[in-house]
């Protein structure tokens, strides 16, 4: 079995999340609150936490969180490249990383992003982005490069459109019930929603994901020592992290039958190959959706479904908790729990698990959490809440 396998764990979790500049606290602040409550959830006291990374370019070097923190010593940080939110899964196989080699025995996974203190998220996307080419065409924003990805695959591959407004009701339903969520106690009006402004054809804006302010951060140790901490562990069991042949900014077009795929698949063959699991053993899918098409894109890749049925599995009523065999999204994803650039997914994934979720999914033993679709390396994550 790979080294991955159910050998580390998530301890704690903790989250701050505020609407879009309206934070009360810098950023450093923001974050040094939800990793002091990541430590409380775990029964951990914060100085001990000797690693931790994040993805993104996040502005938050550890070395400064260390007065906040009381940490005694810090012994490895790292991040996951690129501007995009690609690499949130594979910043827990980073850590993992770094607890089986020896470097580090608790390690804190986190991202913040606070628009008065960083800027907006959008200048550091387009930032990586886009190249030169891009610019010259007109090409100004992320969307854009999206929605060129997104019309490839309905007009080419055959996607109906409508499966895009299917996983947004799924997501705004489930963040309509889960009370930290942006869009809690708010029914989506899909009038509303379908006369919505444009951003760039086919995206209008409730195909958008749309950032907050906040923090959220996790702690992870080795499984053994999580099983002495005060919640049960949710084990990583498996993570993959990168790209293929022919995929990325520099090489837009150059690979017609990627092109307008999200760049899972071969994340999706290694993370499968190394846990022995398939999409049927999967049990709930936390996704990272910048846009709608490139989260269908993204459950396409892993294998949940295929261009010829995606119209059937890619259904409101079978994407919700607790009743469809495929939930999605079930504190509301990006779209509807709130945006900090995407870690919102992967804590919904551990309360998922845990049994703490606002929808829960009955007997949930696995979860999928994937990173930002589109971005030139992604990554993806099986967490379990029990080593089969």
């Amino acid at each position: 079995m790979h080294p991955l396998y159910g050998t580390t764990a998530v301890a704690g979790i903790g989250m701050r999340q505020y609407r879009r500049g309206a934070s009360p606290l810098p950023e450093q602040g923001v974050l040094a609150e939800a990793i002091r409550a990541a430590c409380a959830d775990a029964g951990f006291d914060p100085a001990e936490v000797d690693g931790f990374v994040s993805y993104g370019d996040d502005k938050n070097e550890p070395v400064r969180l260390m007065p906040a923190l009381g940490t005694r010593e810090l012994k490895w940080s790292s991040v996951v490249w690129g501007g995009g939110g690609g690499g949130v899964a594979g910043a827990f196989g980073l850590a993992a990383a770094a607890i089986l080699s020896g470097q580090a025995s608790a390690v804190v996974i986190f991202r913040a992003l606070v628009e008065g203190s960083s800027g907006r998220l959008s200048a550091a996307v387009m930032a990586h982005h886009l190249n030169d080419h891009m610019l010259a065409a007109g090409i100004v924003a992320p969307a854009q490069v999206c929605a060129i990805r997104a019309n490839r695959m309905y007009e080419h591959h055959g996607v109906p459109r409508s499966v895009a407004e299917e996983l947004v009701r799924a997501s705004y339903y489930h963040g309509s019930r889960n009370p930290e969520a942006v869009a809690y106690g708010t029914e989506l009006d899909l009038e509303e929603m379908r006369s919505s402004r444009w951003i760039a054809e086919p995206f209008r804006l409730f195909d958008c994901s749309r950032e907050n302010d906040g923090a959220a951060a996790f702690l992870m140790v080795s499984a053994a020592r999580a099983r002495d901490l005060k919640k049960p562990p949710v084990y990583l069991l498996g993570c993959a992290n990168g790209a293929e042949k022919g995929w990325g900014d520099l090489l837009e077009n150059d690979d017609e039958a990627l092109y307008p795929t999200a760049g899972f698949r071969p994340i999706a063959r290694r993370l499968y190959a190394e846990t022995d699991l398939s999409p049927a053993d999967i049990d709930v899918v936390q996704l990272y959706e910048n846009f709608s098409a490139q989260g269908v894109a993204s459950l396409i890749d892993h294998g949940f479904c295929t261009y010829e049925n995606v119209a059937e599995v890619v259904r409101f009523d079978n994407l919700i908790a607790p009743t469809g065999t495929l939930p999605v999204n079930t504190g509301g994803g990006n779209f509807a729990q709130g945006f900090i650039h995407g870690i919102g997914t992967a804590y919904e994934a551990v309360k998922q698990l845990r049994g703490e979720s606002a929808n829960p999914v009955p007997g949930a033993r696995t979860c999928l959490l994937a990173g930002g679709p589109g971005a030139p390396t992604v990554s993806s994550a099986i967490f379990g809440n029990e080593v089969p």
